[in-house]
């Protein structure tokens, strides 16, 4: 039996910090608008030359150095965006090249704040059935590209970043423990009737144009509690675990009222969750990644910590992950 195990993580983040104050500028809205009603302090945005790739490269580079591996030892890489490079090739490709691991397998997933999520389901099937022994699963965005910065209700939720973990196949004996180290469990749904409610009203097939972020918030909170409730609940019993087990919840960074919510439905202390919204906003498929690098670097999650992924984003897509590190 082969396991997909945690090896090393890593983030970045773009050089230009904007706190609240800072957004008020230039847009009309105030730092206890935002504060309260998402509990957002401050986003970095991408500079002209700080790009999905790069961020993403720079993520990949750290996690393979906290996996004392490098790019040649990695033969799958599995990049979760909404925001490319490029409308092809794949953005992975473009972090393949720079991480100097060609000729494996490289591909992008478009699950938007669940894709970390897709990625990770995706990389963990992959190593359980040897197509590939090591990968890397990261999540990029450069979010602030298709902000409606005229909008207040949506260009003040979103900021930049990446993060990146190496997955490693290891075998399991038959008779070994089954809760051992790896990822346990990976629940993922759709749900495409609630196109209106987050999407991006452009496209190559359709406008020819990127086009700008909109969303109805109210609707969606709604949903993520829902949803998120569910699917967590979903994840555990299918492996065995209980809510009281878990040692940390490593969430989608989209607001700190569905982080609240969706906690409190779990009946899981809120100690227990790990929150950077205040200081990222929500980096999209980036999120849970730079959320979990934070959680090792300070020293929170530790080797045998039972540790729940979860997630929810336009589509609507979401999803959960439960691993044992």
């Amino acid at each position: 039996m082969i396991r997909s195990v945690i090896r090393g993580s890593g983030s970045a983040l773009p050089g230009k910090a904007v706190s609240n104050e800072e957004l008020s500028q230039r847009v009309d809205t105030t730092d206890e608008w935002i504060v309260e009603r998402t509990g957002i302090r401050q986003r970095y945005i991408a500079d002209d030359g700080e790009t999905t790739s790069s961020l993403a490269t720079q993520a990949a580079q750290r996690a393979l150095e906290a996996a004392g591996m490098d790019g040649k030892d990695v033969d799958l890489i599995v990049l979760a965006t909404a925001t490319p490079d490029q409308t092809f090739p794949a953005t992975a490709t473009q972090v393949q090249h720079n991480l100097g691991c060609n000729g494996g397998i490289a591909f992008d997933v478009a699950a938007v704040c669940s894709g970390f999520l897709y990625a990770l389901g995706t990389a963990d099937s992959m190593l359980r059935t040897g197509m590939a022994k090591r990968a890397l699963v990261i999540g990029a965005e450069t979010f602030s590209r298709i902000l409606d910065w005229e909008d207040r209700t949506t260009c003040v939720l979103f900021g930049d970043g990446a993060g990146a973990m190496v997955l490693e196949a290891q075998e399991v004996a038959e008779d070994g423990p089954k809760d051992g180290p790896g990822v346990l469990s990976t629940k993922l749904h759709a749900d495409g009737k609630h196109n209106e409610l987050l999407y991006v009203d452009g496209g190559p097939s359709t406008t020819g144009t990127v086009g700008k972020l909109r969303m109805k918030g109210r609707e969606v909170f709604r949903h993520a509690v829902v949803n998120l409730s569910d699917v967590l609940k979903e994840t555990l019993a299918a492996s065995g675990h209980a809510a009281a087990d878990i040692d940390w919840v490593v969430p989608h960074q989209a607001n700190a009222r569905i982080l609240d919510a969706t906690a409190r439905k779990l009946g899981l202390p809120a100690e227990k969750v790990i929150v950077t919204v205040d200081q990222h906003a929500n980096t999209s498929a980036a999120s849970v990644p730079l959320a979990f690098d934070v959680g090792i670097r300070d020293g929170r999650i530790k080797k045998g910590d039972l540790v729940m992924f979860e997630a929810m984003g336009g589509g609507f897509t979401w999803g959960a992950s439960l691993v044992r590190m």
